[in-house]
This record gives structure tokens, sequence and C-alpha cells, in this order.
């Protein structure tokens, strides 16, 4: 079994390759990325040396190379991890290097995956930001059918990229499946994310900078839960279908920042509100009954396990993180460049 790894390198994607390589023992894998400032071939040293894993470095937004490296790997199962995906970066540095990843290279895929009738299937990596926002006080949840209504620059090609995705399918009927998945947190991601950044906040001795009030909610998965269900999307999906994969576990920014104040023991006086960001969405819950029922997958890790022992990873692996640090400087210099940006006095 070969497969594709497109942006292997960054959070989730090498957290997938080392789990496919322990799962099976018959996979092969090439793990294909651009190493941006967020891709970091460190995330992987513990499995560089096995034989079944290979590494190309390219961009996906290269069709020719893109082409040139399917075509001398000849994968069974393309996964596509490569995406621009910081929100405060498509605001601040623009869109176009989002619009290049997230489209141009879905797009680029996808004609490969239409010519080439070895490829079984193609699985596209989304998120749950696609569908929009839900009011904070309503127990809907995004569903498959939800209608897309991003709302920043990042979420808008991510949704660009699924619709290929669709069209493609209904169209060529190219096998493609496409995942939308809530916030992940766990080891190896880069810390401009608010929890490793909080974490390593923390570590600093500053305080945790904290958008608008603070409530806005995410439903927290662990990566290896995602990893699971994007295993079996990839073996067992079915074509042209779309799979929602959450953890039911709604929890918001000022909860987070507690927690991890509180396995440091510090007090609220460490939190600082500052001006919210533009298009910040305010709720996102996840339907994922469909991929329980269909593929049999439910999360396994407990969040008031998980989420210390993910703390307790960055405390012990300050060489990774003072070796990223040196790699790309400043872990979120965006929370800093709103304009007219000043800190606000603790709100209730």
């Amino acid at each position: 079994m070969k497969i594709f790894v497109a942006g292997g390198a960054g959070f989730i994607g090498s957290n997938f390759i080392r789990y496919i390589l322990k799962k099976h023992k018959n996979a092969r894998i090439l793990n294909y990325d651009k190493l941006t400032y967020s891709g970091n071939l460190d995330n992987l040293k513990d499995i560089i040396k096995d034989k079944r894993y290979d590494f190309v470095k390219g961009d996906i937004a290269d069709k020719k190379r893109l082409e040139k490296t399917i075509k001398d790997f000849r994968p069974d199962y393309i996964i596509n991890f490569a995406a621009e995906t910081h929100v405060d970066r498509s605001i601040h540095v623009g869109a176009k290097e989002f619009i290049d990843t997230n489209i141009v290279g879905v797009f680029n895929f996808l004609e490969l995956a239409k010519a080439n009738p070895k490829i079984k299937k193609y699985l596209q990596v989304s998120t749950d930001e696609v569908y929009g926002s839900l009011n904070l006080n309503s127990k809907n949840k995004f569903r498959e059918d939800t209608a897309f209504a991003p709302n920043v620059p990042y979420a808008a090609t991510k949704a660009g990229g699924d619709m290929l995705c669709r069209a493609y399918y209904r169209t060529f009927k190219t096998p493609v499946v496409i995942t939308h998945c809530s916030n992940n947190y766990g080891h190896y991601q880069y810390p401009e994310k608010l929890i490793p950044f909080l974490i390593l906040r923390m570590l600093e001795n500053k305080k945790l900078p904290i958008y608008g009030d603070g409530k806005n909610v995410r439903d927290w998965i662990y990566v290896l839960d995602h990893c699971e269900a994007l295993r079996l999307c990839l073996l067992k999906g079915r074509l042209g279908e779309v799979y929602n994969i959450g953890a039911d576990n709604e929890i918001n920014n000022l909860q987070i920042a507690d927690l991890i104040l509180k396995y440091f023991n510090r007090g609220k006086e460490w939190i600082e509100f500052v001006f919210d960001r533009p298009g910040h969405d305010r709720r996102y819950a996840i339907n994922d009954s469909k991929i329980k029922k269909e593929l049999g997958w439910k999360p396994r890790y407990n969040f008031k396990k998980a989420f210390p022992e993910t703390i307790k990873w960055y405390l012990d692996n300050k060489k990774w993180v003072d070796d990223v640090r040196r790699k790309t400087g400043v872990f979120n210099p965006h929370i800093e460049l709103w304009k007219g940006h000043k800190n606000i006095k603790n709100r209730k």
C-alpha cells in the first residue's frame, strides 16, 4: 500500500505518517512537503531511517514537479495535508499564498488523479471553518450538508478547494473523499496555534493574550483521534462523500487559557484581553454521526487526560521548541499587528 502524503512535515501530517507506519506494516509513504515556516522534518526524526518512508521537497502548486513525483512513486492513495492554515496570516500577509496552496494545489492533485487510474483515492483534508460560524447559544452543529459560509480568507480558500473536489467527482468521477475536522491539539503543533502558543507564553513568563471576550468556542480533538478517522476515510470512505470529524468537546478560548494557568499554578491576572481579530467565528460544533455510523469511528482520547499530557510534551521537548524558534523567529507576531492594538482591561 503506497500512500503519497502532501504536507507530511506539518503537525497533523507528521502524526498521520507515524500513525500509519505503526498501524500498517505493508505501508510505504512518500512525504512531499514544501517546508514552509511551519513544516519541520524534526517532527519525523524518529522514523527517518524507516525504509518504508521517503521524503521529497516540493510545492503542490508546482504541477510539473508534483506530476513527476507522483509518476515516479505510483501511489495507491493520496492524502493532502498541505495547506496554508493560520487565519491571522491570511488576514495580515494576504491571501495569495493561501490561494496558491489551498486552491491551485488542490486543482493540480485533481487533474493528476483524474488522469491516473492507478490512484484509488484522493483524500482532501479540510476544516470545519468552511461552514462559517454558529450562534453561541445555539444547539446546532455543522452537518456534512451545511452550506459553506467562510468568513476569513483562509476558510474561503479551503472552501474553494473543497468545492473543486466536489465538482471533479460529480463531473469526472475523480475518486475523491473530503473531510472536515474540528480544532486539533497534540504533539508537534507549530506554536502559532492557540494551545502551544499559550503554553510557551507561560514558559516565557508572559501574559496570555486572548482575543475579544475569549468566549469563542471550538470543538477540540486530539490529533491521533483525527489520524484514525483519516485512516478510515482513506481506506473505507465512500467516493464522493464528505465526512465531518469532531470530538463533541466544546470549550471556549478563555477556558483553555484557564486550564493552562491552572497547570502552571498561575492566576487569572496572567490573562490579557486584546482587540478581537476581524471575521472571528464565534462557535464551531461538529455533528460526526455519519463517520461513526458508516466507518465505525469514535474518539478514544479523553481531553482531561490528553490535554495535560500535551502541555507536558512541550515542557519535555524544549529542544524542539528552541529549534523551531531559531528557524522561524516569533511564533505568532500577528496578535501584535492589529491596527490600534492595545490591551483591554479584563472583562467579566
